[in-house]
This record gives C-alpha cells, structure tokens and sequence, in this order.
C-alpha cells in the first residue's frame, strides 16, 4: 500500500470521527485535516470533480470554525 492511499484512509477516518462527535469545534477541525487528506489522496487520482468538492467541504468548515471563534470573543 503506498502512501497516498495511506492519506486517504487517514481522511476517511478523520471526517468519519468528525460526524459522530458532538463538539462543532473539533468536528471542524477533523473535517478540515480530514479534507486535506482527501484532497491529497483525490489530487493523486487527477479526480477533479472531487477535488473540487473536497477545496469546498475544507473551506465550509474553516468559514465554520472561524465563525464560532469570532463568536467567543464578542
């Protein structure tokens, strides 16, 4: 198994774990590193569809993250 696939996997458990906890911040951030490793693994493949969706879930929960963290501090 190459490396590659290894980062998918990683992806694929991170986002995974994402959905079954209940904190939003760390779902976030389980679903930004999560989404990087799937970009990786889909930028490997050349699949630019998913690429594409994966640049779009990663920005979705970093504007999240930022948006809960813009609230603690007003």
């Amino acid at each position: 198994m190459n490396i590659i696939k290894i980062i998918g996997i990683v992806g694929l458990l991170l986002i995974s774990t994402g959905i079954i906890t209940k904190k939003r911040k760390a779902q976030d951030i389980l679903y930004i590193f999560g989404g990087l490793c799937l970009a990786t693994y889909s930028t490997y493949l050349k699949d630019a569809i998913f690429v594409i969706l994966q640049i779009i879930f990663i920005s979705a929960a970093g504007y999240d993250l930022i948006k809960i963290r813009l609230k603690k501090t007003v």
